[in-house]
């Protein structure tokens, strides 16, 4: 059953990857109408009259075409000062998506449907054989399990995750046939056709939904993962995917309710303030929810419940790392060294994030485009949502799960880990209590770790965990064959720190 399960993962993963040569391409001055203003399509007709009518047989010569033109109508904006008019690289995808014909753009739902049935059908076939096994952890051998001790195949791994950031981020007209296959899906979720940020959506709900069932199958020994794995799988499906897509229904702002700042650095963006202001009492409300939530509700719970109550039940990121990662928590690093670098890494992270908003208000509020005539705001918006927002969030993030472990994110960049960590260090009621004296130094404890901590050493000293980087998800506790380690919320005074 787990080789057939296997099989029709591999299959559903083909056709995913053949529906990318699915369709041929054809622009028409209705097309380009119909997609572009009035305005973007005058200046783009004379650069695009070449292409009209012309088939092209694959995505990436018509999208190449595409940007080629929007680079020089840019250009020539640029050479007459009307910087202001320039035209944005989403027509790149919107005419690519509007001139694809053939098998893909024909048959979106049926595809739809093969793909995901498989995939799904296959991940349940290998995943529930394992509920003959005995419940609990055991000598598993998880350094032997080819996922994770076979070096090149975690770079392969690796590779094509980086490689699927990098195309959603910055090329998405060449996954144009992917977001396609969405379109009806998402016009019955929200009333329009489906955009790159949709797909990344649903793919990213697909891989908690059906990698935490295979979490509540491996940790079902464990109520407190058991339920734990079931609230990341409820806030990811309810929150981050269904409520934003309803609220772009009923043409309201579209919010993920849960998220906050500074891991949602864009949230006092001037555009986004303006939404909500717009949006009237729901919109406001929505602007004053996400103050409280971090000003108010993260030093609170965090009091009483530690970062986890965020990190390892709530979060997104957290959702996925805790779900699709976790055949990869044993690689991360648990050396001092690696420490270190996490401490400085991530705090400079939230620093930069709290001097990017700073500007951002300031300019919000003021008017002014620089902060004492240097330091330019929008300058440091983009370099901060490429760099953090892009780059360290999505393609090392995630991609680097098969190389470094399932929270290289959480543990090196995340800005609201570094903010709710500070606070569970020095004012939290929260620990992971240890019994030396019941340690037999089996290690399960710091292998299972994804956060690079080094358990073994503090359960032998019956040494309280207090570190700031703990995010709760309490598996090294449920790995534990002789009960030592202890989640708690006990009176601030007595953590041994």
């Amino acid at each position: 059953m787990k080789n057939t399960g296997i099989f029709l993962i591999l299959t559903a993963l083909v056709l995913w990857i053949a529906l990318l040569f699915g369709n041929t391409y054809k622009l028409t001055p209705e097309i380009l109408l119909e997609t572009a203003s009035q305005e973007h399509a005058d200046l783009l007709r004379p650069k695009l009259e070449d292409l009209f009518d012309q088939e092209h047989s694959n995505v990436f010569s018509f999208s190449s075409s595409i940007k080629n033109a929007i680079t020089e109508v840019n250009k020539e904006l640029d050479a007459e000062g009307k910087s202001d008019q320039k035209i944005y690289d989403t027509y790149e995808l919107s005419l690519t998506k509007a001139a694809g014909d053939g098998l893909v753009s024909n048959n979106k739902g049926l595809l739809f449907g093969l793909v995901f049935s498989l995939l799904v059908l296959g991940a349940l076939m290998f995943i529930l054989p394992d509920l003959n096994l005995l419940p609990g952890i055991k000598n598993d051998g998880i350094f032997h399990h080819p996922g994770t001790s076979v070096k090149w195949l975690g770079i392969i791994l690796g590779a094509l995750l980086i490689i699927f950031y990098i195309l959603l981020y910055f090329f998405p007209h060449f996954i144009a046939n992917w977001i396609i296959v969405l379109d009806p899906l998402s016009n019955f979720m929200n009333g329009n056709k489906a955009s790159q940020w949709f797909l990344y959506g649903f793919l990213y709900t697909i891989a908690v939904l059906v990698m935490g069932i295979r979490m509540l199958v491996k940790y079902r020994h464990s109520k407190y993962q058991m339920i734990r794995t079931g609230s990341v799988m409820f806030f990811q499906l309810i929150f981050a995917f269904m409520i934003p897509e309803i609220l772009t229904k009923l043409n309201m702002p579209s919010a993920d309710l849960k998220n906050m700042w500074p891991l949602d650095y864009s949230f006092f963006f001037d555009y986004r303030i303006d939404q909500k202001i717009e949006a009237g009492t729901l919109g406001i409300f929505m602007f004053v929810w996400g103050i409280i939530l971090f000003a108010v509700g993260v030093p609170v719970l965090t009091y009483f419940y530690g970062k986890r109550w965020y990190c390892s039940w709530v979060c997104g990121c957290g959702g996925l790392a805790e779900t699709l990662g976790d055949p990869f928590r044993q690689l991360s690093n648990k050396s001092l060294k690696a420490w270190k670098i996490e401490r400085w890494m991530i705090h400079a992270v939230l620093v930069f994030a709290v001097i990017m908003t700073i500007g951002v208000i300031y300019t919000y509020m003021s008017g002014n485009s620089a902060i004492f005539g240097v330091i330019d705001t929008g300058t440091l918006r983009y370099y901060y949502g490429f760099a953090i927002g892009s780059i360290f969030s999505g393609v090392v993030g995630t991609g680097f799960y098969p190389l470094m472990g399932n929270r290289v994110w959480c543990r090196f960049g995340c800005p609201l880990a570094a903010y709710l960590g500070i606070v569970q260090r020095f004012k939290s009621r929260f620990r992971i209590t240890t019994n030396g004296g019941q340690c037999i130094s089996c290690g399960n404890c710091s292998t299972y770790c994804e956060q690079g901590i080094d358990v073994r050493w503090y359960a032998q000293r019956g040494q309280d965990i207090v570190r700031s980087s703990c995010v709760g998800c309490g598996v090294c506790s449920a790995v534990c064959p002789r009960g030592v380690l202890n989640l708690e919320n006990g009176p601030e005074a007595s953590r041994n720190i």
